[in-house]
């Protein structure tokens, strides 16, 4: 079978992202695989989100099937991107993400939370 589409990464649209205000926080949900064909996306997600300036920007990771280490980049990326302006908290609670997440030590980095209820609670109080 032939590519006809022009992508040189035609497996690039396996994630998608939609962005939300939820309680005064701004909420970036991501669905599908993070790999390295996709993390450039959520990478521009996440700058178009920080160019709001938020007070908060919860990443939530729950509907991710797969997270490479070019998604765990791209989420260290947007901690230092967002510097004390924006508090950053990631949802995850599966085995693909939240186990990631703790093994590599991201967890000491951002705020992780296994809902995203815990996690407005918790930046509703900062």
């Amino acid at each position: 079978m032939t590519n006809t589409s022009g992508d040189a990464y035609p497996l690039a649209d396996t994630m998608t992202t939609s962005v939300a205000v939820h309680d005064g926080a701004t909420v970036l949900t991501v669905a599908g695989e993070v790999d390295l064909a996709t993390a450039p996306a959520l990478e521009n997600a996440i700058e178009g989100v920080l160019g709001e300036k938020p007070a908060a920007l919860i990443i939530d990771l729950t509907r991710v099937s797969f997270l490479a280490s070019a998604g765990m980049a791209a989420l260290v990326a947007a901690h230092q991107r967002a510097g004390a302006a924006t508090t950053i908290a990631v949802v995850a609670d599966g085995p693909a993400t939240s186990r990631q997440l703790k093994m590599t030590s991201l967890d000491q980095v951002f705020a992780l939370y296994s809902t995203l209820d815990a996690a407005l609670a918790a930046v509703g109080k900062g």
